[in-house]
């Protein structure tokens, strides 16, 4: 078995193949928060909803799949917790807790490590099995999110889903196959050399 083909075995994410060290992790861990706080500004009005479509959802799980479980958690916990203590890098240039859509803030947490999880168990090699991790990703962010977003902005549960999950089941999907295409392609790229 060559080199390559060992380091890219189930139990293993991209960030893996990079020179360990806390360096690494460190950096990885800034590249995340960042990457998601950049995609967060691409954004795009919802009419009737307080929450716009984002980059966010699909950076979160990209940097969950990339770099598993922990540091996919720590980098979205940073991206969080500076996004709270002022740094305006949430959706339209954000911060603070006090946001109707903060619950999502939260979610992309949770699905980073769930699907940096899944992906440590082989789900990042293969189209179907990424895609399984990234709905289901998907769908933890709206079961975080869309409660918050009732809480926070006095909405009845259906109007939370009409406003805050309805409206962005398209553009999901279509980040979902996006995800679901780039990662397995980069795996298959990395095992031919």
């Amino acid at each position: 078995m060559s080199t390559l083909a060992a380091s890219s075995a189930p139990g293993r994410v991209l960030a893996d193949l990079l020179p360990a060290g806390r360096v690494r992790d460190i950096a990885l861990v800034a590249g995340g928060a960042a990457l998601t706080g950049v995609a967060a500004q691409l954004a795009v009005p919802v009419p009737g909803s307080p929450v716009p479509v984002t980059g966010q959802t699909f950076a979160a799980l990209l940097v969950g799949t990339s770099l598993g479980a922990g540091r996919g958690f720590l980098s979205l916990a940073l991206y969080a917790l500076a996004g709270v203590v002022g740094v305006p890098w949430f959706a339209e240039g954000g911060s603070g807790a006090g946001m109707v859509s903060f619950g999502y803030v939260l979610g992309l947490m949770l699905a980073a490590t769930v699907v940096g999880a899944l992906a440590r168990r082989g789900a990042d090699r293969n189209v179907w099995r990424m895609a399984g991790a990234v709905l289901l990703g998907e769908a933890l962010i709206y079961a975080v999110g869309v409660p918050y977003l009732a809480y926070a902005a006095d909405m009845s549960a259906s109007q939370a889903i009409a406003a805050g999950l309805t409206p962005y089941l398209l553009g999901d999907a279509l980040k979902a196959a996006l995800a679901m295409g780039l990662v397995p392609a980069v795996w298959k790229l990395l095992d031919r050399r």
